[in-house]
């Protein structure tokens, strides 16, 4: 394996001379690179600063970014690397990667972590990244949720920002109104995702822990034919039969509406508060951050970045080139900063992230708590199976809310069909 400083001085070499040398490639190279936060603002932003930085240091080599939304990116990227050709810059969620691991799609990092200077001591969800004994990505985010929420709607229903899940339900009862009298409810308490995809598990998640319950148990067992599942099940039914959020939406969709003032609150990461960043400044002055009223939050690990086993070695070398770049002390300082999001990187965080980031206390604070409380959105013993998982359970939740079923006898089918997954 070349060294990652060889690789740069030849590539410094050639630029300088015009000469063309081996090991420096011969031609235009382009690496692939799909994520779905191409057009979000801080995470996208952050993603072309790096690649600015890359091409700018590897003259010759182009990064082609594109963007696939969220809910179809995971079997889109299946396609992609069992029709054999996959991106060469792998971005995945932290709770997909495992079956692309598992297939041997991923590189074996482990080495290139042992001849780089990438300390990853320490580093925030860094144990997630590790599938049956080997480093199989770099882990890009370890969270906590928030809540956003619209201090003026709340302001003048007098409503207090909720910090208990009776408080909260209370709230969004309030806040979820007709306001020009037509007689169609055109502003919604809570924001959720409604449609297809993991994040509607996600966010079924906050009321199921803040119950007591999870999907496993310590040991990676399914668990969810219990009295605080089924008590988790019955207040996200609440949720939905009542109309206190818009149904058929993405978090996307719902986020929007609330920069739009349509919804009042929304649980999310700390992505939102770039989402926030684009509404309309008279809105924006209002958007507010707040700990969650549920307890313990939803968090743990996000998204990772790596390669494809299958590439050749020059290009290799190049991505973990790339990869250095975007787990740098400097990009690390960008991305929290850019993010508005704790960076894995231990030490990442500098004053000017809180001149930012206002709000950067209550990133970390959550973090601590989800972490604290072993919370992570990857249930454990299911972690190949997930998507499969993920349509399981919206699929009955969905049962459950259209033909109004006891939640106990969905918490049981849910226990069954996980059983027969594992």
């Amino acid at each position: 394996m070349k060294s990652h400083l060889t690789l740069k001085a030849v590539l410094a070499v050639a630029a300088g001379t015009g000469l063309l040398l081996a090991g420096a490639p011969a031609q235009a190279e382009t690496l692939k690179f799909i994520s779905w936060q191409v057009n979000e603002r801080g995470y996208g932003d952050w993603w072309n600063q790096a690649i600015a930085e890359f091409e700018a240091t590897h003259p010759g080599v182009t990064v082609e970014l594109s963007n696939v939304a969220r809910p179809e990116y995971a079997d889109t990227m299946t396609t992609l690397f069992a029709s054999g050709s996959p991106p060469e810059i792998v971005h995945l969620a932290s709770f997909e990667y495992q079956k692309f691991a598992d297939n041997g799609w991923l590189e074996d990092l482990g080495p290139w972590i042992e001849q780089s200077d990438l300390d990853l001591t320490d580093w925030a969800g860094q144990d997630k990244c590790v599938w049956e004994g080997t480093t199989n990505c770099i882990m890009l985010l370890y969270f906590g949720f928030v809540m956003a929420y619209n201090e003026r709607l709340l302001s003048e229903a007098g409503i207090a920002v909720p910090t208990t899940y009776d408080e909260y339900m209370a709230a969004a009862r309030a806040l979820t109104v007709d306001t020009d009298g037509d007689g169609i409810i055109d502003q919604f308490g809570i924001g959720h995702h409604t449609t297809a995809g993991n994040q509607y598990t996600h966010e079924m998640l906050n009321y199921i822990l803040d119950a007591g319950g999870y999907w496993t148990d310590s040991e990676g067992k399914p668990a969810m034919n219990t009295p605080e599942m089924i008590e988790g099940l019955a207040r996200w039914k609440t949720v939905l039969t009542e109309g206190l959020t818009p149904v058929d939406m993405t978090s996307n969709d719902t986020r929007q509406l609330f920069n739009e003032e349509r919804v009042a609150m929304r649980v999310d990461g700390p992505w939102v508060y770039g989402v926030m960043r684009g509404a309309d400044p008279e809105v924006f002055k209002h958007l507010k951050l707040a700990p969650p009223p549920f307890s313990p939050p939803v968090g743990g690990s996000s998204n990772v970045i790596t390669m494809p086993s299958d590439i050749s070695q020059e290009k290799k070398e190049l991505v973990w080139d790339f990869i250095e770049i975007v787990t740098s002390e400097e990009f690390q300082k960008r991305f929290a900063q850019e993010g508005a999001s704790p960076a894995p990187r231990p030490g990442a965080v500098r004053d000017s992230v809180y001149e930012a980031v206002p709000h950067f206390d209550l990133l970390i604070e959550t973090q601590q708590a989800a972490a604290a409380a072993g919370v992570d959105r990857i249930p454990l013993g299911l972690e190949i199976q997930f998507n499969e998982f993920a349509k399981i359970v919206r699929n009955e939740v969905q049962r459950m809310v259209i033909e109004d079923l006891d939640p106990a006898e969905v918490a049981a089918r849910l226990q069954t069909e996980a059983e027969a997954l594992q």
